[in-house]
Order: structure tokens, then sequence, then C-alpha cells
């Protein structure tokens, strides 16, 4: 893993703090806005409390709803130059949808960031799965294939940033003449790579280009099952990949506090119209290989999508984990994902320049105690 990951047991990143609603399709009036001065301050308090990594979204199109949750974004290239300028530890990714920007200018682009970052940079590479998101840029979007076209992208991608002499390609979705890119990245051999995949096939996808497997938490099963599956995977291809989960949190001093409150927003106040678009849109894309279930992971997809898994919250994403109640309790959730192999997760909160001061107070020092991290000392 790159350096500025750390030697933390388990590690976390910010998630979607660059979009509306973050990732809470919820009405509630503290939903996160996504005011810049707001991104800039959570991120500036991540980076003091040693958070490893800001992960945007890539979004172009809202989930509609009441509250349109993702349809105010900002875009994650810009965003992580001007995060990684005023930040000085934590990494800052982009997120990159392979059918909107050719490796070229995604190869430019990042080694930007990891200059303005001084060797920070990261890219989650993102193969996409709403249609509506592509017909602004012109573009038709199909499940099928998808990966196939991703992984000749990133092999472009991956070219590029080795350097050398120009060169051409010609694929069966790509070509590409006298490629090359200067500046070269700061990281070597190239900043790393993440890739968000919840199916088996996309998770044979991060086997092949990804450094981390990024992935829902439908339960604790179907987490032992895709790191089963991704260590057997990359095993094939000469690689491994370290494996994130989808958490949501909501602490409080006492569980019936943590418990009132994320009713609140994701049950009285959850945005059905929003979760019934992103599922029927996330059916329209799915391929036929993770229809046919295969994996653990395919079924908890397909399952989730037909609406046949009972969740508690429904005002968090289906994927996500609700982490909710004591500081303690919070606490013994994430050793558990430790011990089955979980490498990290996501801090995701309704409102995060709220919660995340009291999350650094008080779990992250029992994390601490607990051997899942070390106390963070910031470098000269």
């Amino acid at each position: 893993m790159p350096a500025f990951f750390g030697a933390n047991r388990f590690k976390f990143g910010m998630f979607g703090i660059n979009c509306s609603g973050g990732m809470t399709p919820s009405i509630a009036p503290d939903r996160w806005k996504a005011e810049w001065s707001e991104i800039a301050a959570v991120a500036k308090m991540a980076d003091a409390a040693g958070v490893e990594f800001l992960l945007p979204i890539a979004k172009w199109h809202g989930l509609g709803g009441k509250a349109d949750m993702w349809g105010r974004s900002f875009e994650t290239f810009s965003q992580a130059a001007a995060l990684g300028a005023i930040t000085k530890h934590i990494g800052v990714f982009v997120t990159a949808h392979v059918s909107l920007l050719t490796p070229a200018f995604a190869a430019k682009g990042i080694a930007s960031v990891d200059h303005i970052s001084n060797g920070r940079a990261g890219l989650n590479i993102v193969c996409g799965w709403n249609p509506d998101e592509f017909g602004p840029h012109g573009v038709r979007l199909t499940g099928e294939r998808r990966y196939d076209r991703g992984l000749e992208w990133f092999k472009i991608y991956d070219r590029l940033l080795e350097g050398g002499p120009e060169f051409d390609h010609k694929g069966e979705f790509f070509e590409v003449w006298g490629a090359s890119t200067d500046p070269l990245p700061v990281q070597k051999p190239r900043p790393p790579v993440m890739s968000a995949a919840q199916s088996g096939e996309g998770q044979m996808f991060a086997a092949q280009a990804a450094d981390i497997l990024f992935t829902g938490a439908h339960s604790h099963a179907q987490v032992r099952d895709t790191l089963a599956n991704i260590r057997r995977a990359g095993a094939g291809f000469g690689r491994r990949q370290d494996v994130y989960v989808e958490t949501q949190f909501v602490v409080r001093p006492t569980r019936r506090e943590a418990e009132e409150y994320a009713h609140h927003y994701a049950v009285e106040m959850a945005d059905p119209d929003a979760i019934d678009y992103f599922r029927r849109q996330k059916s329209v894309t799915i391929s036929a290989l993770t229809k046919a279930g295969g994996t653990e992971s395919d079924r908890a997809v397909v399952a989730t999508l037909a609406g046949e898994i009972k969740r508690p919250y429904p005002g968090m994403f289906p994927a996500m984990q609700p982490v909710v109640g004591t500081p303690d309790e919070a606490v013994a959730e994430l050793q558990k994902l430790s011990e089955i192999g979980v490498a990290g997760s996501t801090l995701v909160f309704l409102n995060y320049l709220k919660e995340l001061p009291y999350f650094v107070q008080e779990v992250l020092p029992r994390m601490e105690r607990a051997g899942l991290r070390q106390p963070f000392r910031p470098a000269e």
C-alpha cells in the first residue's frame, strides 16, 4: 500500500463530502448541503485527525425525490487539487468514469493532483451504473461489457504513467496514437487505484486493475465471501487487494440517543423516491452474469435491488452497514470487521461537519486502545 495510508490496522476514508446529501437519502433538515466552506473544513478536520483519505463521488445527475440527493456536486479532479493544497497528510482521491474521460486526460489529471498534494493522490476508477448520468455527455451506458471497456482503459492509463516514449494503441474499445504524459506522478510506480464493486464481475475487474476493492457490507457473511473471492481472483493475476467496506455512523453517548437519531433521519425522514430511483437505475445496468447469482455478493445485489432485504434504516444506502450506538459499540463492530480481514471503511454521517468531531474525540482514542489504530503524529 502507498505510504500515506500508513500502518493503522483499520483505516478510514471520508466518503461523499463533495455531493449534496453525502451518502444519505434523507430529507432531514440537517442533511449535508455540500457547501464548499464546509467541505474544506471537514477535509482539514479529517487531516488533523489522521484519517487516511478523502473519497469523492463523480456525479452528473441527482436521485430526484424530495431532496434530490447528489443534484449538487463538485467535480472530483478540481476538488482533489484544491483539497490537496490545503491539507498536509490525508490522501485525496479523484473519481473517474471510464466512459467520460480518456486515459490520457486521467493520467495527466492524476499526475497534476499528485504533484499539488506532494504524493497523496489516488484514482477511484468507475465503470458506471446510472444511464441518466451519461446522457448530458451524449454517451449511452449499458451494463454488458462495461468492465471489459474499463480494463482496456486502465491498461492504457497504467502504461501512460510508466513513462517512456510515445506509443500507439488499437484495441476493441479505444484507439490512441502518440500517447505519453508529462509530468509523471510523484508516487512510484503510480498513485493507488481503487475500484468500487459489489458483483462478482466487478470484483474480477478490481482483481486486475485495482489496489483497493471498495465494496458494500450487506452482512458479515457476504463480506467474508467477498474477501475470499477477491483473494482468489487477485492471486490469479499476481496481485493482492485491500478491501474497504461502506459504513455509516450514528454515534452518541447512549445507544438510545443513537437509535433515536438514526430512526429520525433514516426512517421517519427517509427519501423513498430517491431510493426507488437508485434501485431502478442500478437494475438497468446489472449484467446477466450478476443476475445469474454466482457469488454471495451477486445474490445480495440482486436481492437488494429487488427490495427483498429488509433494512432497519431505509434512509441509508442498501449496501451501507449502519454502525449505530455508543463509542464502545462502534469500536466493537469495527473490531469484528477487522478480524474478518477488512482493511478499513468509510466515514459517512448525515452531517459530516457536526458529527465528525465527536467521532474523533470518542471513537478514535478507543480504537487506539483496542489496537486498531495508532496515535496520529503529524509530520513536521
